[in-house]
């Protein structure tokens, strides 16, 4: 395994009840690069990512993180290791304020005034409706703030390894191009990112690497400048052209 990959699935094979979702995943995420995961709809990401922070466990195969075997892990313990998710649904507590989810993110903390001030300030440039809208109710949020403060509450304490899922998905075209600059400055402070997403453009503006699904597998994986050089490759693998 090299050494530069932060995260590695070798084989994976994930079962939920009777249905076989992932058939051996072989997935490699470079340490500090942004790794773009595409498929058609039911190819098996979203199962990936989950399997990856052990909300479902793999039947096969194992999963490795910083050079650790994480295959058998709880997520707690994922999380601990400093992996965060944000699932397709954003995760946030709509009947809390923006403040008090964040609070409840940031574990180290019981109150708004003992999480880290330059990293709440750094948050906060990154995400200007966060500290607008600090004392509002989350669930008042538009889509794309209620995006924007789920990706916030991901990254309140530093992690290694940031997962999200379609995080583009119901945006505005002026809040997508407010996430491909957050998340480009989020790679540049040197936080690893697998993203999972179906709007090409935020891909391909993005990612560096790209690792394609079909069935359950990854069927191509390489760079991502190579991939949106390759009109036939994307239309064989996703049915349309870049």
């Amino acid at each position: 395994m090299s050494t530069d990959n932060l995260l590695t699935l070798e084989g994976v094979q994930t079962h939920i009840g009777a249905y076989h979702i992932l058939h051996g995943v072989d997935l490699a995420v470079p340490k500090g690069q942004l790794t773009m995961l595409l498929g058609r709809n039911g190819a098996g990401k979203t199962t990936t990512l989950r399997t990856i922070m052990g909300l479902w466990h793999a039947s096969q195969g194992r999963v490795q993180f910083a050079g650790k075997d994480i295959t058998a892990l709880h997520t707690p313990q994922i999380a601990e290791l400093g992996v965060a998710y944000v699932p397709e649904n954003m995760g946030i507590f709509s009947d809390l304020t923006v403040k008090e989810n964040m609070v409840l993110a940031a574990r180290g903390a019981k109150n708004a005034d003992a999480i880290d001030d330059t990293r709440l300030k750094w948050i906060f440039k990154l995400f200007p409706a966060v500290e607008k809208f600090w004392n509002h109710p989350a669930g008042k949020l538009s889509g794309g703030q209620k995006q924007m403060l789920a990706v916030s509450r991901a990254i309140v304490e530093p992690r290694q390894l940031l997962i999200i899922d379609e995080p583009s998905k119901g945006l505005a075209p002026v809040m997508i191009n407010n996430m491909i600059e957050a998340f480009g400055e989020l790679k540049r402070s040197g936080v690893t990112i697998l993203l999972v997403e179906q709007n090409i453009h935020f891909a391909q503006r993005l990612g560096d690497t790209v690792a394609v699904m079909d069935n359950g597998r990854v069927v191509h994986s390489g760079s991502m400048a190579a991939f949106s050089a390759d009109a036939q490759l994307q239309q064989s693998l996703l049915g349309l052209a870049l």
